[in-house]
């Protein structure tokens, strides 16, 4: 199975060959994937980051990448050059997306022929963000999508499996894999980075008292304080805590 690198900017991973299936994830420009089936206008991928499967869009895609860059906005407009002119398209790359340099100037990188991103909106590839509240708040307001990892729509689980996708660390996608692959935090007393799961359901405490997460009820990302959340979910959802991590474990 050779590799394969997405070329477009976003493309939902979908449960089955067709649109109409639950979108289960998404998958970024540069991405890399193996096919591991192909089925009329669909081809059955794993990603290589976290070893996704699903269904996404058959494609011409690129069969070699390698990045220099990833986008460190919620969205970086892309741009094509007329008569020297960087002139914006209605397109974008999205959050942690890596791009590669195929030339650049004072201002501008190409990433491909004729489709440049500004370099104020990336930083290079080796980039290692230590502060996660930075790259939560990003997305404070953005839409809660089920499946989805952008600021167009995020679930929780993506919310915080991006802080890793952005620092190249592998942790999983789904919160019920991210449940078991993470340690259970032996100190009781709730603290900046706890990462706190419920069945289904997960955030992260950005300090002593508030937390935040992509909240489905209130169809966004937003900070609430933590015992109101827990308190909340409880009464709302009839659910408990199952365990309490700490996002400076991984």
């Amino acid at each position: 199975m050779k590799n394969n690198f997405l070329n477009s900017p976003l493309e939902n991973i979908n449960t089955k060959p067709s649109v109409n299936s639950e979108v289960a994830s998404q998958i970024l420009y540069g991405e890399k994937f193996k096919i591991l089936s192909k089925k009329k206008n669909w081809v059955k991928i794993k990603t290589n980051f976290d070893n996704y499967t699903g269904f996404i869009k058959k494609n011409k895609f690129n069969l070699n990448f390698k990045p220099t860059n990833k986008i460190y906005r919620l969205k970086a407009r892309i741009f094509k050059k007329l008569d020297n002119k960087f002139l914006p398209t209605k397109d974008f790359l999205y959050f942690a997306t890596g791009i590669a340099t195929k030339s650049q100037n004072k201002n501008f990188i190409e990433f491909e022929k004729n489709k440049w991103i500004k370099k104020n909106d990336t930083k290079k590839i080796n980039h290692y963000e230590k502060d996660f509240n930075k790259i939560f708040k990003l997305f404070l307001g953005s839409k809660y999508l089920w499946g989805g990892k952008t600021t167009k729509g995020i679930d929780c689980s993506a919310l915080i499996q991006i802080y890793f996708y952005y620092n190249r660390i592998f942790f999983p996608r789904d919160s019920k894999d991210q449940i078991k692959f993470c340690k259970k935090k032996l100190n009781s007393k709730l603290s900046k980075g706890d990462i706190i799961f419920w069945r289904g359901h997960v955030g992260v405490c950005i300090d002593q008292k508030k937390f935040i997460h992509a909240y489905g009820p209130k169809k966004k990302v937003l900070i609430m304080p933590t015992k109101f959340t827990i308190r909340i979910i409880k009464e709302t959802a009839k659910l408990t805590v199952k365990k309490i991590s700490n996002i400076k474990s991984y």
